[in-house]
């Protein structure tokens, strides 16, 4: 999955910067974690995700799994935070895909490969480390080092393509929905963020991080309609967690106002979304503006399946992420068969499935 540029980003991209980030000297706001680690052990072999918003962790054993809240574009904590993992959970293996090189601290991709690839291998020492590329194999000495962009989604592609033969995976994140078709076990993808966007099969839209103002064209009253305001006033999240389709817990990322997360604090920021606060605009009219934000979204969501399914006449949907209620929901109104990798691997591999995909590829090697 990709990763949106922020407008109140404050990192200057010089030289002397990036060098301190690879060494790790950049202090960095706390992370949120979610975790069901209750041993600190792992099975030997790893699977990392480290995107721009999240980093995300899963044993090959699927015993452990961890999401890690840190933003790359601003100061990072991801090497401490990789320190602290490997000292920790000591594996044999580590596989590692990747997204946060879109972050716009870095100049360009590649500079943003090279940084993750310089701070995974510091902590967990390069001879434990394989790189899956957007082919969803194994990096090589001599292959472009490019095609370890954005290329998370492919190996939970093949992951899935093995167990679930021709469908269309769809993972709905925090920030982000990728649509992979597959074919004879085999995904069908483009082979960059820019080229699945052109084809549907990436939306920038997901869970936690969307801003409502990219998602609503218009907001729906009994005194009338309007526009939304184009600020960044409130999230996806906030929807979400107004509407009970995610707990307070599972909002893992920041919120738009750096306010909490409890339910007044999410009306509040959605009341903003419509110039408003609380005092003018009422609780049924907040939850009214949630349920067309997520309907918007949904819809989306059903149109892009619709299309790319289509276009390889596949009937099977496969869900994963924390946005997979969307999915279902989006393929029952398609007619669409829909397998839920919640229900088949568990709900917290689900959410961090690309993880658990690298380290079962990897397993399998």
């Amino acid at each position: 999955m990709a990763l949106d540029k922020k407008s109140d980003r404050t990192l200057d991209k010089t030289s002397d910067q990036i060098s301190n980030k690879v060494l790790g000297k950049i202090s960095a706001q706390p992370s949120d974690n979610i975790s069901d680690n209750s041993s600190g052990t792992s099975s030997g072999i790893i699977g990392l995700d480290i995107g721009g918003a999240n980093t995300k962790l899963a044993s090959a054993d699927g015993t452990l799994t961890e999401l890690h809240y840190l933003p790359l574009w601003k100061n990072t904590e991801l090497p401490r935070v990789l320190g602290e993992l490997a000292s920790r959970l000591q594996p044999e293996k580590l596989a590692v895909v990747m997204t946060g090189e879109l972050a716009d601290c870095f100049e360009d991709k590649t500079e943003g490969i090279r940084f993750i690839m310089e701070n995974v291998e510091e902590a967990f020492g390069k001879e434990k480390v394989s790189y899956i590329n957007s082919k969803g194999h194994f990096f090589k000495t001599g292959d472009s080092l490019r095609s370890l962009a954005a290329a998370n989604w492919a190996a939970s592609a093949r992951l899935i393509g093995a167990e679930f033969g021709d469908c269309l995976f769809v993972d709905v994140g925090s920030t982000t929905s990728d649509l992979i078709p597959i074919l004879g076990g085999e995904p069908r993808a483009g082979l960059s963020d820019f080229s699945r966007l052109l084809r549907k099969e990436l939306l920038y839209a997901g869970t936690l991080r969307t801003n409502l103002a990219a998602l609503l064209e218009q907001v729906e009253f009994k005194a009338g309609s309007c526009c939304p305001s184009s600020e960044l006033f409130a999230t996806t999240a906030d929807v979400y967690l107004l509407l009970g389709d995610i707990s307070k817990e599972q909002f893992s990322c920041e919120t738009a106002d750096g306010a909490g997360k409890s339910r007044s604090e999410a009306m509040r920021r959605l009341a903003r979304v419509v110039c408003a606060d609380l005092s003018e605009i009422s609780e049924s009219e907040i939850l009214e503006l949630a349920r067309q934000a997520k309907e918007k979204q949904i819809t989306k969501l059903e149109n892009a399946i619709s299309e790319v399914a289509g276009r390889h006449g596949l009937t099977k949907v496969v869900s994963a992420g924390l946005g997979e209620f969307m999915i279902q929901e989006a393929a029952k109104r398609l007619g669409l068969e829909c397998v839920s990798v919640a229900e088949y691997w568990g709900a917290l591999r689900s959410k961090v499935f690309p993880a658990y995909a690298a380290a079962k590829l990897l397993e399998q090697e």
